[in-house]
């Protein structure tokens, strides 16, 4: 795998990471999340790029007000200095939310884009329950997160380590603008805009990202289509490998 980094139009440096031949596809991870996050998943693709946001991995932690459409910005960023024009994306969780500004805002770069667990955000997204939030908070946050992401099941038989629990490095300044960037994500209006054609992935038990938010971004979006994962929580394309990646590589190759 290639690593490098390159630099934001205002100079925060990003780290890249970049694999395989042929046709690019961009991953792009959840929330407080570095490259990590596609470890398993990636190796079912031919030729990837994935990136550390900007507040996680080896890219720089500037303490300023990070959203879901610099990180977007950042994306382009990096597909420039790559000389990529045209790349597949597929962005899960919020990673999902920050696909969507960049092929709504970038129609000419995005040649398929792939949605997973995610949400339109805004008044239009449906929320996870305070229920849900509280859970998240105190000493018992790391188990109830794994929870959110795995079911029991997966868990007996897949003990870990997991990577898409958050990146332990980051400063808790990085942790909280992530949070917000998430939070006050609202491309409601933006999503029409979106010409590639798109592939919605949810799983079927998400508590975390509800299913309830695939349907929306699928009437909203143009030339979508859905896939919903049964009694899968918010990590279905770790848990349903191979599936997962097989609908992915099918829809990506297939004549539309």
């Amino acid at each position: 795998m290639e690593h490098g980094s390159i630099h934001a139009a205002d100079g925060t440096r990003l780290a890249y990471q970049r694999q395989g031949t042929g046709q690019p596809m961009v991953l792009l991870a959840g929330q407080a999340n570095n490259h990590t996050w596609w470890n398993r998943a990636r190796q079912d693709f031919p030729s990837t790029i994935t990136m550390d946001y900007r507040g996680t991995g080896a890219s720089d932690k500037p303490d300023v007000p990070y959203s879901t459409r610099l990180f977007a910005t950042d994306v382009i960023a990096v597909l420039d200095a790559l000389g990529v024009g045209e790349a597949d994306v597929y962005g899960t969780s919020m990673g999902g939310r920050v696909a969507q500004w960049v092929a709504a805002r970038n129609p000419t770069r995005v040649r398929r884009l792939v949605l997973g667990c995610t949400s339109p955000g805004g008044e239009h997204g449906v929320e996870r329950t305070n229920e849900v939030r509280r859970t998240l908070i105190g000493p018992q946050a790391r188990a109830a997160l794994t929870d959110l992401m795995y079911t029991p099941e997966w868990q007996a038989d897949n003990p870990g380590p997991y990577r898409v629990l958050g990146d332990p490095n980051m400063p808790p300044h990085a942790v909280r603008q992530h949070l917000l960037a998430s939070n006050e994500h609202d491309a409601w209006d933006a999503l029409p805009d979106i010409v590639a054609p798109t592939l919605i992935l949810h799983g079927e038990d998400d508590a975390l990202t509800p299913a309830a938010n695939a349907p929306l971004l699928a009437d909203r979006i143009p030339n979508a289509r859905t896939h919903i994962f049964p009694k899968a929580r918010h990590a279905y394309f770790d848990e349903c490998r191979p599936l997962a990646s097989t609908l992915v590589t099918d829809f990506l190759t297939e004549d539309l």
